[in-house]
């Protein structure tokens, strides 16, 4: 197992087998209740905080995988969209956009020929909400 610099801390990256069986066991149906209460908290303004953190957290709940921070270009994070504008954004768009995107994302969790897909729009699901970029 290899560990988890970019964390700094003891967290060690899991198995394949690990990971395939959490997300039979566990994984697949505990996403869409994460789900569920992450876009609840994030529609009732003062759970936003909350409601965020679960989404950056559902790769972990999905099959114990954890988010890459440093993005593929290694980039410094820096935000291109001001905290005005992505409040805004999600007054408007995000909060009934994500409930959208992790719907159809979930709906491709529950099949295997779309789990790549599905992992792939839960990697953009922050943006989704609130166009905050990793």
């Amino acid at each position: 197992m290899k560990e988890n610099a970019a964390r700094g801390g003891g967290d060690t990256e899991r198995s394949l087998a690990v990971r395939a069986v959490w997300f039979l066991l566990v994984g697949w149906w505990a996403t869409g209740i994460w789900l569920g209460v992450a876009w609840f908290l994030n529609v009732t303004i003062i759970g936003i905080p909350i409601g965020i953190k679960m989404i950056n957290k559902v790769p972990k709940v999905l099959s114990l995988k954890e988010r890459d921070l440093v993005d593929a270009e290694g980039g410094s994070g820096e935000q291109p969209y001001g905290l005005a504008v992505r409040g805004v954004y999600f007054v408007f768009v995000g909060w009934w956009a994500s409930g959208v995107w992790m719907s159809v994302a979930y709906l491709f969790t529950l099949s295997i020929v779309g789990l790549p897909v599905a992992v792939l729009m839960y990697n953009k699901l922050p943006f989704v909400v609130s166009l905050y970029e990793y």
